[in-house]
């Protein structure tokens, strides 16, 4: 069963129960600052998780375009990958734990043919703070699940929360038995042995957690399912990894025809991250120093790296750009629309990437030269992590180059850097997520009111074509893309500031209204990153000032806002300015 039949199979199984179907999200997200891209099916549906009410009712189904970025380097191996689709069904204060198990059993039973005796089922153990999930076992019981395939674990295993902070609770989850034999006889779905594979995952979220680590209860019992679609592929088509299923395979046929040198992790690494880079372009992403440009720079990097140790002919690149989009076209039919501004990106940043191996040569022979006047015959692990940290230098070709002048080099004191590295990366990750995906508190939602005066202010000052690229919203400020071909005047600045402050200083009402998109059009609203909107959009309205598509929240006055003030404009890439601005 192909991946687009898996989805459709899903979407349409949700909706003849009820569901409506809402669209993606994008892969950058619109005001949320806890991280860099959508990272779970969740994640834009928090206010309604929390108790806001959602434009399509209380029951939801979508596909969700997600992209993690903590395995960037173990892509390569059999399993790993960075952009995934992710399939759920969503309560939200609607039915709860029995009807949803019974709609997952019948969809992996039925929808999907799979033996009910070869599915296992997790629930969460219980602790001081919840009790044991018994009400999950016996309702699979019911399904027909028998006891000696239910399995309880504690919230290592069985508990999911987004970041720190937020919604979250107990889970069931369902795993799928692949048939390889027991590892041991302590062998079960939480081994990592490959016996078991998880396929599903239901989630009670009926809690909240607060940043003191306490656990609230929260407004409503809501359910947050999630099914990897290309793990099920792989499962339902008896393959061994997803880059055999027919959303890679055509990539990695080619590379296999194109190599010179053989290599199935590199085939694997330019294939996921050729698709990720895509999907992320297609999305408005852009490379660059910080954040999510960081992390496109870096897959197109290191594909590039692994095209070169293919020695594929990177002339090959944009041939490959437009295999993936016609592989891709069914899933994601816009891709065509984009394919010239995927390609322009991509190989604009390839190109300055052979730039920057050349400048890393250059800077490795003057190393070399400089270790054989010291008599040295070995390049240490600080010279390649410099290597690698400033010029994006690859520590094997540093090895590679190292060998022919007749060094060695000291891999395990570059290991113990890139670990540090890694692990601060992470540690830098972790805090971008700890705002939490649910932290609404009131200063951000004062924040996330100031852009709809901002984004209008700019339109005035600079013109229609300021649209907004993008926002990130912290409680200490506000940043907010927006695209304008040149630098702003502290006279454009200043009016801007000017503009916001009398919206605010005239105490203007934040209404809302709940219509279809095409009477949002006709009303005047602004809509941004459309494609993302279900039949039934939220218009805020502010006084007579502005009108945007938007899931809120927002302030009822503009008078609770503050004093704006705007600290600093400046490049976020081609075409595109960026504002940080606070509330004082």
């Amino acid at each position: 069963m192909k991946a687009i039949d898996i989805r459709n199979k899903y979407l349409n199984f949700f909706e003849k129960h009820g569901h409506k179907v809402i669209p993606s999200s994008p892969l950058i997200p619109e005001n949320d600052p806890s991280v860099l891209f959508t990272t779970a099916g969740m994640q834009p549906l928090v206010p309604y998780l929390m108790g806001e009410k959602h434009p399509e009712g209380t029951r939801l189904v979508d596909y969700q375009k997600c992209l993690r970025t903590n395995d960037i380097d173990e892509v390569g191996d059999n399993r790993h990958l960075t952009y995934f689709e992710m399939l759920g069904n969503w309560s939200l204060g609607d039915y709860f734990k029995e009807e949803s198990i019974k709609m997952s059993y019948e969809f992996l039973t039925q929808e999907l043919g799979i033996d009910p005796d070869k599915l296992s089922v997790t629930c969460f153990a219980g602790d001081e703070e919840v009790p044991r999930d018994t009400a999950s076992a016996e309702i699979w019981k019911k399904m027909g699940i028998p006891e000696d395939r239910i399995y309880f674990f504690g919230k290592d295993n069985n508990w999911w929360i987004a970041g720190e902070e937020g919604p979250c609770g107990p889970d069931t989850e369902m795993f799928l038995d692949t048939g390889k034999p027991a590892c041991s006889e302590h062998c079960d779905p939480s081994c990592d042995c490959g016996k078991y594979v998880e396929i599903w995952n239901n989630v009670f979220m009926e809690f909240y957690k607060t940043k003191d680590g306490g656990i609230t209860k929260l407004k409503q019992r809501n359910v947050d399912t999630g099914l990897g679609l290309e793990r099920m592929a792989m499962l339902l088509q008896g393959k061994k990894t997803p880059f055999e299923i027919e959303l890679f395979a055509p990539i990695m046929d080619e590379l296999a025809k194109l190599q010179k040198v053989d290599s199935i992790e590199s085939r694997r690494i330019v294939t996921e991250h050729l698709r990720a880079s895509i999907m992320i372009v297609a999305d408005g992403g852009r490379p660059s120093n910080i954040d999510r440009g960081y992390i496109l720079r870096r897959l197109i990097r290191r594909m590039t790296r692994h095209l070169n140790k293919l020695q594929v002919d990177l002339g090959e690149l944009a041939n490959l750009i437009e295999l993936d989009i016609e592989t891709l076209k069914e899933m994601y039919p816009y891709l065509v629309e984009k394919k010239d501004v995927i390609k322009q990106v991509i190989i604009e940043e390839k190109d300055k990437f052979v730039k920057t191996l050349d400048h890393g040569e250059k800077e490795f022979e003057k190393m070399i030269n400089k270790a054989k006047q010291e008599n040295k015959t070995v390049i240490d692990g600080y010279t390649m992590f410099k290597l690698y940290e400033t010029y994006g230098f690859p520590p094997e070709i540093t090895s590679d180059l190292a060998k022919e002048k007749g060094f060695t080099v000291d891999a395990s004191e570059f290991d113990k850097l890139f670990k540090e590295h890694q692990e601060k990366s992470r540690l830098g990750s972790g805090q971008k997520f700890k705002g939490g995906l649910g932290e609404q508190n009131e200063q951000t939602i004062k924040y996330h009111t100031a852009t709809h005066l901002l984004h209008k202010a700019l339109q005035i000052v600079l013109g229609e074509h300021a649209t907004q690229n993008g926002s990130n919203i912290t409680v200490e400020r506000l940043r907010f893309d927006f695209n304008h071909p040149q630098k702003m005047t502290p006279e454009e600045i200043k009016k801007v500031e000017d503009i916001v402050n009398e919206q605010i200083k005239r105490d203007l009402p934040v209404t809302c209204e709940e219509m279809t998109l095409e009477e949002a059009r006709k009303s005047g609203a602004i809509g941004l990153f459309e494609n993302k909107y279900g039949d039934k959009v939220k218009v805020y309205t502010i006084g007579d000032f502005s009108k945007e598509i938007c899931g809120g929240p927002h302030v009822t006055h503009t008078g609770e806002l503050g004093h704006f003030k705007i600290k600093k404009e400046e490049s976020s890439s081609a075409g595109v300015r960026r504002i940080k601005a606070i509330l004082e």
